[in-house]
């Protein structure tokens, strides 16, 4: 049966909007459902069809579906705007050795020996770790994006430079795919309207080839076509 909607679930600090825009802009008779999913349950979502697709955090249980990584992310330390960390632009992993660190139920890191002195308590979410922080009672380690979601104009936060990055990706179930789905992925891998290269493929990642196509495609949607490898030579002749 065909979809008559698609449901795009993404976690906290996905970012959508761009390709939700461009799906408007391509299928406006088509509606495209957002639905914020907490970190530990998107793939489990996708698996139990309660979404199409999703903007997932890695790592992650993704057995079962199909993954094409999108982008890594900064890991940054969220501080009181007066901590000391504020003087500076960024820090190392030695500079947070004996900072008190909150480390919620819901982390998304997984950073195995990670720096600092864990607090005892372990709040339930990320959100209540943020207002931990304003209190006065650790840093938090999180992805930028998730720092920027939750920004107070108490805290603020510092790149860590030497930190293992977040990667975030998309997910589908994995085999063949409803139109709409095949659909949103080529839009997600920077495929032009009209492509008569078909559907996408659900494949663990982009080679070398598809993300050139893609840098290619979005050249051609600004307006920016590249020539063919030749053209101007054979021109001069």
């Amino acid at each position: 049966m065909a979809l008559l909607s698609l449901t795009l679930g993404y976690v906290p600090g996905g970012t959508p909007a761009k390709w939700a825009r461009i799906w408007a802009e391509r299928h406006p008779e088509v509606p495209l459902q957002l639905r914020s999913v907490a970190a530990a349950e998107a793939a489990a979502a996708v698996r139990a069809g309660t979404v199409d697709v999703a903007l997932l955090r890695l790592p992650a249980d993704t057995s079962g579906l199909a993954i094409i990584p999108l982008y890594q992310e900064t890991t940054v330390a969220v501080v009181p705007t007066d901590h000391l960390f504020g003087a500076v632009e960024e820090i190392a992993t030695a500079d947070l050795d004996g900072e008190p660190v909150l480390l919620p139920l819901d982390d998304v890191l997984a950073w195995a020996n990670a720096p600092g002195t864990p607090v005892d308590h372990r709040p339930e979410t990320t959100k209540d770790a943020i207002e931990l922080v304003a209190a006065g009672l650790g840093a938090l380690i999180v992805p930028q994006s998730l720092a920027r979601l939750y920004h107070r104009k108490d805290l603020t936060y510092r790149p860590i430079t030497d930190a293992p990055t977040s990667g975030v990706a998309l997910a589908f179930p994995d085999g063949p795919q409803p139109a709409l789905v095949e659909e949103f992925v080529g839009i997600v891998r920077g495929r032009k309207p009209g492509s008569s290269r078909g559907q996408a493929q659900p494949v663990p990642k982009r080679t070398a080839r598809e993300k050139t196509l893609a840098k290619q495609a979005a050249r051609v949607a600004a307006g920016k076509v590249a020539r063919k490898p030749g053209r101007a030579a054979r021109g001069r002749r």
